[in-house]
């Protein structure tokens, strides 16, 4: 069964992988002709378009080299092996569109200031290319983005910048039509601000996994509640929650037993519990340290570790 799973596991990377590459490839082409285009047209609007274009060649090539790593397996020296490198490249990529979106509101700010003559037909050509291709590029990556935080900030850039093309062709006919040149800046003001607004919860996301926060799902006081009903537990204590990434989560605790047991029966009872924190709470890597009642003098659930004294 556990080979199965492996291999599993090793397909599904593989379709992640060739996935993230034909939309690196569909990016690259959509930036190369907005860059030309935006400055055929003077279009800001297009090409602040582009600029985000090629944020999401970056943002795609950083979640490709963060999924082939975290595929590495675990060593002597990376017990955990690099299950992380996803948690960071989500939080880059995240903080990048945050960066992009004040750089825009900048630009669209000094061009509001000084209005330029705008080729709207060339605008609406190619937001129209874009809005495909990164049609495209979303539906690639969509399903992935589902499971895991390192797509789902891929995912991001992608649908965004799918959004940012509908805004770009939109101003183009309001320009085509009724000459509005100023449009095209309020329209970039508008992406910038989407940009803020939909990247702002994967950074509190990828910052509480790399601060190793307990999930916001686990609740300790209702895991010791549920612990302490097992008739042979007298409490448990010195609890430590964290995820590793955004589908493990690890879970380490002391747990006092009322009598002195066989290890046996101390293993019976530990089993239930791993059950139990699986089932209910959905925690997949349990380590318990059992001990006879008594034995720590601190029975804190968590246990408020001291400032070491270099007297």
């Amino acid at each position: 069964m556990g080979q199965h799973n492996h291999k599993h596991s090793h397909d599904h990377g593989h379709l992640k992988g060739r996935n993230l590459g034909i939309a690196i490839l569909l990016n690259i082409a959509i930036t190369v002709s907005q860059v030309v285009g935006g400055f055929i047209s003077g279009s800001l609007a297009l090409l602040s378009d582009a600029l985000h274009n090629f944020s999401d060649v970056l943002a795609l090539l950083i979640s490709w080299f963060a999924s082939k790593l975290s595929q590495r397996k675990q060593t002597a020296r990376q017990t955990f092996g690099y299950k992380r490198a996803e948690i960071l490249a989500a939080l880059i990529n995240a903080v990048s569109l945050i960066v992009i979106a004040f750089f825009l509101l900048k630009e669209a700010v000094i061009r509001l200031r000084e209005p330029q003559e705008i080729q709207s037909g060339v605008v609406m050509i190619l937001g129209g290319l874009s809005i495909v291709l990164n049609g495209l590029s979303v539906l690639l990556v969509m399903k992935d983005a589902k499971n895991n935080i390192n797509m789902r900030s891929a995912y991001l850039h992608l649908l965004t910048d799918m959004v940012s093309s509908v805004a770009v062709v939109l101003g183009g006919l309001a320009m085509y039509l009724w000459e509005i040149s100023w449009i095209d800046s309020i329209l970039t003001i508008a992406i910038a601000l989407y940009l803020v607004y939909s990247s702002w919860g994967l950074i509190v996301e990828s910052v509480r996994i790399i601060m190793q926060f307990a999930p916001v799902h686990v609740n300790l006081e209702e895991i010791q509640e549920k612990v302490i009903a097992i008739e042979e537990v007298n409490n448990i204590h010195h609890v430590h929650v964290w995820q590793l990434d955004d589908k493990q989560i690890n879970f380490e605790a002391h747990i006092s037993f009322i009598q002195d047991l066989p290890l046996s029966e101390v293993n019976k009872v530990l089993h239930k519990i791993e059950h139990l924190l699986h089932d209910d709470f959905e925690i997949n890597h349990v380590t318990l340290q059992p001990e006879i009642n008594g034995y720590c003098k601190d029975d804190s659930l968590v246990k408020q570790e001291k400032p070491h004294s270099h007297e």
